[in-house]
């Protein structure tokens, strides 16, 4: 079971995914992922859609690196963080936050030559990834990591291709 809660703040447009189909993917995409979930009956996440300028102060805040980026993911649970018995019983458990800066998103499909649903979609599942504590500092885990979202996005009928 799954809690989402979604926040569409980029207010010059109407949703581009639609809720359902938000919840669709990630109940999807949490499926795929169960073995590197905690044990829990049911998970949480947040979703907030938003703009440059406001990922700009996020990522300045909490990165300090003033500038726009395409997607921010906070953890709720950290790799090497003790998770108490009270922490995983707690329904649902929270996993976290993700953030996407449509105007980013919107920049890079265009680059990327595909839709802004897809490229909506890749960014929420590397920030999901994030959440469950994937990393990229170097190539080989950032390959490791495409390769994991390409297999999330096909799991809901979204085709990418790495370049």
């Amino acid at each position: 079971m799954l809690e989402i809660f979604i926040e569409n703040c980029y207010q010059e447009s109407s949703p581009v995914v639609a809720e359902n189909i938000w919840e669709s993917w990630f109940q999807k995409w949490l499926e795929i992922l169960t073995p590197e979930l905690p044990q829990a009956s049911s998970y949480e996440i947040g979703l907030r859609l938003t703009n440059d300028a406001e990922i700009q102060e996020l990522n300045a805040q909490y990165r300090q690196q003033d500038k726009p980026t395409d997607v921010l993911a906070f953890a709720a649970l950290e790799n090497n963080f003790p998770q108490t018995e009270e922490m995983l019983a707690a329904q649902p458990l929270y996993l976290g936050d993700i953030i996407v800066s449509i105007d980013t998103a919107a920049r890079q499909a265009k680059q990327q030559e595909h839709s802004l649903t897809t490229e909506l979609a890749w960014l929420t599942a590397h920030g999901l990834l994030h959440l469950l504590g994937w990393d990229h500092p170097d190539d080989e885990s950032l390959m490791e990591m495409l390769k994991k979202q390409v297999i999330l996005l096909d799991e809901v009928g979204i085709t990418v291709t790495l370049k």
